[in-house]
């Protein structure tokens, strides 16, 4: 297993998870009698951690294991009630399965275990890694996934509690574990975020209040800088101004830099619809509709990316770059068959006004284009059913011409569980976005993902980029092995870990 490049830095503080209620210590040997005890099995091998326990716990746990047909494959679990030999009231073996696990896996079997204990009450959890190859990571990654899992979001039910766990981690180098958990855990800061703005809602959750939410990360030495109607105007970005002028709430330009490196930056672009009516082609009031405050979950991840990025004082120089707005009916609104003037100067026929999260990225990208002269630009979206129906909600669409980026990419979100597909762009799809009335309209008709990228794919110049569409990845109707029902954060750990990875190579 390759060591986790989510840090580069030093965390700078102790990090404060209040989403999350579990605690957690990092001992070289187990203390006390936890009331349940964990163990690890690799496939049809070594059982990791035994030699603390009684030979009567062992036997036990071989004649159940043949009970059970329980042989260590990943993801297994094997439990045993009122264990001999030891206090402890369970005792859960884990499958680690027969090849080396990507980091993304560790923190999944994390996740396994936390929903396994949830309905619990308040206990004490040992957990023994002893043995493992490379324990300190595995310890560290193995609670990451336990947090990530544990997540909960408690705005609007101030007075529900949940039973705490405490952790009692035991790895051979203790000090090791505890230093990576910590900078993991600046991750998990970056998540819980994207999380908390994604659940928020869209009374909640505006344009004015995303702004407030990157300002609070001036304290990290983030430099926050926020446009707003006037100032689009003044920069003649005819596209986030026409989707937002429908709304009472106007459109924003938040963008959030952390220079931990003199580099030139890297750029992210998230979409920040925070409402999505669908405009006067208003979507399915009675299905879709009600999920369409996560359409800002672009503009989340990315935020979240450099609040992980800043919390550990990582040398990346990365800046956000995000268009806000909300996509609204009024007599203000855009209409179909308008046109509107983007501030690269492209005008572009709105046949569809549900197609707007392209509109505000078009001007967001020429923007972090011109503004920043970045290296690369990757934009993060929530931005079209078909890559739902394409990909489903297993794999984040990736669009780019640049091979390099997709490699990478897609190597940093096999190794965290965020796993990539890359879906095509052609000139041919660009060909439907030919208008007779402007230089482009907004929509095709034929592969509407690679129609969108290719539309997205006119506003960045000759920049090296890369687009993600994580429509159907920001929420979860069932959970994950990540994350609980609802916001999942998705995108975070992905570009935490390809950020730094890019510094490393620098």
């Amino acid at each position: 297993m390759t060591k986790f490049p989510y840090a580069l830095g030093l965390v700078a503080a102790a990090i404060a998870l209040p989403a999350s209620a579990e605690t957690y210590q990092f001992t070289s040997e187990l203390k006390g009698h936890p009331t349940t005890l964990v163990l690890f099995q690799q496939q049809d091998g070594a059982l990791y951690g035994q030699a603390t326990l009684p030979q009567a716990t062992h036997n036990q746990i071989l004649r159940a294991a043949e009970a059970a047909q329980f042989s260590g494959k990943q993801g297994q679990k094997l439990e045993i009630l009122a264990p001999n030999g030891i206090k402890s009231a369970r005792l859960v073996v884990m499958g680690l399965g027969d090849d080396t696990l990507t980091e993304g896996e560790i923190n999944a079997l994390g996740g396994q275990l936390a929903t396994h204990l949830a309905a619990l009450p308040e206990q004490q959890v040992g957990v023994l890694t002893s043995g493992i190859d490379n324990g300190a990571e595995f310890a560290a990654q193995f609670a990451h996934g336990i947090e990530l899992k544990s997540y909960r979001y408690t705005r609007y039910t101030p007075e529900s509690t949940a039973e705490t766990k405490h952790y009692q981690v035991v790895a051979e180098n203790q000090q090791s574990a505890s230093a990576r958990h910590a900078a993991l855990q600046a991750v998990e800061a970056g998540v819980f975020m994207a999380r908390d703005m994604t659940n928020a809602t869209a009374g909640d959750m505006y344009p004015g209040s995303f702004a407030e939410q990157a300002e609070s990360l001036r304290k990290l030495g983030v430099k926050v800088t926020v446009l707003d109607r006037k100032d689009l105007e003044k920069l003649n970005m005819g596209a986030l101004v026409g989707v937002g002028k429908g709304s009472e709430r106007e459109p924003k330009l938040v963008v959030a830099h952390w220079q931990g490196s003199d580099e030139a930056p890297i750029a992210l672009v998230g979409k920040g619809i925070t409402f999505d009516s669908g405009g006067y082609n208003i979507k399915a009031t009675g299905t879709s509709i009600i999920y369409m405050k996560s359409d800002m979950a672009g503009a989340a991840t990315v935020l979240g990316t450099v609040k992980a990025m800043a919390m550990q004082k990582a040398p990346v120089n990365v800046v956000a770059v995000m268009p806000l707005a909300e996509n609204m009916v009024s007599e203000r609104a855009l209409r179909p068959g308008d046109v509107v003037v983007t501030g690269q100067g492209t005008t572009v026929e709105v046949t569809n006004t549900d197609a707007e999260g392209r509109l505000i990225l078009a001007d967001a990208l020429w923007y972090a284009r011109e503004q920043y002269q970045p290296q690369m630009i990757v934009d993060v979206a929530t931005l079209t059913g078909s890559k739902v129906r394409a990909l489903g909600r297993e794999f984040t669409g990736l669009f780019s011409d640049d091979s390099s980026m997709v490699t990478e990419l897609s190597y940093a979100g096999e190794r965290v569980g965020e796993k990539l597909w890359r879906l095509p762009l052609a000139p041919a799809f660009g060909d439907e976005l030919k208008s007779d009335i402007a230089d482009m309209k907004n929509t095709g008709k034929s592969a509407g993902a690679s129609v969108a990228a290719m539309f997205l794919h006119a506003f960045v110049g000759d920049a090296r980029w890369a687009h993600l569409d994580i429509a159907g990845d920001a929420l979860t109707s069932t959970g994950t092995d990540f994350a609980p029902k609802g916001a999942t954060g998705h995108g975070v750990r992905l570009l935490s870990y390809w950020l730094t990875e890019q510094a490393e190579a620098q």
